[in-house]
């Protein structure tokens, strides 16, 4: 059985139960098969959502609502409206796998106690070419670029490889698939992010009410991304995780602010 042959599915299925939320993926156990369907689709009617085939999948895990391509599969924006019924092990493994490339293997190896976590220093360390630039982030700025990156907001993993001054993501804040390494996506925001490091400085003078509408307004963009926004473009201005960076960077200056107004 092909559920024998893989450890790792072996283990994860018998961590269903009745069932188990696999980042945006909600399966369930019943009648000695697996029904999967987007966890926000949990309380709809079966008959309400499209039935997919297991060859389908992939091809519906690429792209978004609005039809733009998703590079990062970890990334909360898996569309909603289907459900799939699988009749064994193999392919709930195969299901998975095309949600969720890689995942099962990954969250079994942290299981194990065995995972090949690299660091961000230790991973950019080893760079060339154009991301060798990556390892000249600071641990204050490397740590403002992974908040802003890996965000929930933009990535469901949880992140187990840190930097200095920040730690590890834990699974109440993203999900069960871990990240064991800083990914493309992350690798060319950390290559722009630090670019940015690199202009020379604007200096701004603002009141602590300009600080809280600033943020406001930040807060309001990284929430209504343009939807013809390639989500790896991050030369664009509006890039929600570049806006998020911004974010990260106003934080002690928040801190300030309220410390301000509670004297």
């Amino acid at each position: 059985m092909a559920d024998l042959e893989n450890p790792a599915l072996k283990h994860f299925i018998a961590q269903i139960g009745t069932e188990l939320v696999f980042a945006q993926v909600l399966i369930r156990r019943s009648d000695g098969n697996y029904h999967l369907r987007h966890v926000e689709d949990r309380e709809q009617l079966a008959e309400s959502l499209r039935e997919l085939r297991l060859p389908e999948v992939r091809s519906w895990a690429q792209h978004t609502e609005a039809g733009a391509f998703r590079p990062l599969k970890s990334a909360p924006n898996l569309k909603r409206g289907w459900r799939l019924v699988v009749a064994d092990a193999e392919g709930l493994g195969m299901a998975l796998d095309a949600f969720y490339p890689g995942a099962i293997a990954d969250w079994h190896a942290v299981r194990a106690g065995n995972p090949s976590v690299t660091d961000f220093r230790e991973f950019t360390g080893r760079q060339s070419g154009m991301y060798r630039i990556t390892a000249m982030l600071n641990d204050a700025q490397a740590g403002r670029v992974i908040e802003a990156c890996c965000n929930r907001k933009f990535c469901l993993k949880q992140r187990l490889w840190t930097v200095a001054g920040l730690g590890a993501d834990s699974v109440e804040t993203k999900s069960l698939i871990p990240c064991l390494e800083p990914c493309a996506v992350f690798m060319e925001f950390a290559r722009k992010a630090m670019r940015m490091e690199q202009q020379e400085k604007l200096r701004w003078d603002l009141a602590p009410d300009e600080v809280k509408t600033l943020e406001a307004v930040l807060k309001e963009g990284v929430n209504q991304t343009d939807a013809s926004l390639r989500e790896g473009d991050v030369g664009a201005a509006n890039n929600p995780r570049r806006i998020q960076l911004v974010l990260e960077k106003l934080k002690p200056l928040l801190t300030l602010t309220n410390r301000d107004n509670d004297v």
